[in-house]
């Protein structure tokens, strides 16, 4: 970690991330965290989409899966199926 600094937590548990590091990380507003705590410490990791390439990527790997194991489109509805029930 390049960056250190302080912030303080406000009453409606908001954190300010300070400048110098939002310019570096170029975050704007909106941006999204995944944010994990353990003990006394606090990590906000980005979240990002991947990108077209990356999801062309998952997609074909779900596929190989898919096919090494013998999954069918029919398998695929009923689970998605089940999955809606179960909400």
């Amino acid at each position: 970690m390049a960056d250190t600094a302080t912030t303080t937590l406000s009453s409606k548990g908001q954190v300010v991330i300070p400048e110098e590091i939002r310019d570096r990380l170029g975050l704007k507003a909106g941006a999204q965290f995944v944010v994990l705590g353990d003990k006394d410490v606090v990590i906000f990791k980005v979240l990002q989409p991947p990108t077209a390439r990356d999801f062309a990527t998952l997609v074909k790997q779900a596929r190989q899966v898919a096919k090494r194991t013998g999954m069918r489109r029919g398998d695929l509805t009923k689970a998605i199926a089940k999955a809606r029930r179960s909400k």
